[in-house]
């Protein structure tokens, strides 16, 4: 018996960030200051955290992806994250997961990050 439940037609692929939340503004900035070792722009800017999702009791999950698969970094970047976050003021806990769906495409990236890699 399969307890999958289908998604939900029109639902976002990926999960929406709690952006009211007092904190999630810190946190986007605690974010900024990771950067790709191969890119110099910061993981956020790159479109590489997806959903920043913070509960009641000021627990955070980071969704994240990397540009490839192969990413010499994939084992390292979660932690570089967590450590990023955890010195937040009110932060409890911090984890961070790698997702590949959707997979990260150059059209994540802000304008910022499109302007510092000579994009735009």
């Amino acid at each position: 018996m399969n307890d999958a439940t289908p998604p939900m037609e029109g639902a976002p692929l990926i999960a929406p960030s709690t952006a009211d939340h007092p904190l999630f503004d810190s946190i986007v900035e605690a974010c900024r200051s990771v950067y790709d070792p191969e890119i110099p722009v910061n993981i956020y800017d790159l479109g590489l955290i997806y959903t920043i999702s913070i509960s009641e009791e000021n627990e955070v999950l980071v969704i994240m992806t990397l540009t490839a698969p192969g990413c010499p970094v994939a084992g390292e970047m979660p932690g570089w994250i967590a450590d990023a976050i955890s010195p937040v003021a009110g932060v409890k806990d911090v984890n961070v997961e790698i997702t590949w769906d959707p997979p990260w495409g150059m059209d994540m990236m802000s304008d910022e990050a499109r302007l510092e890699l000579g994009f735009m």
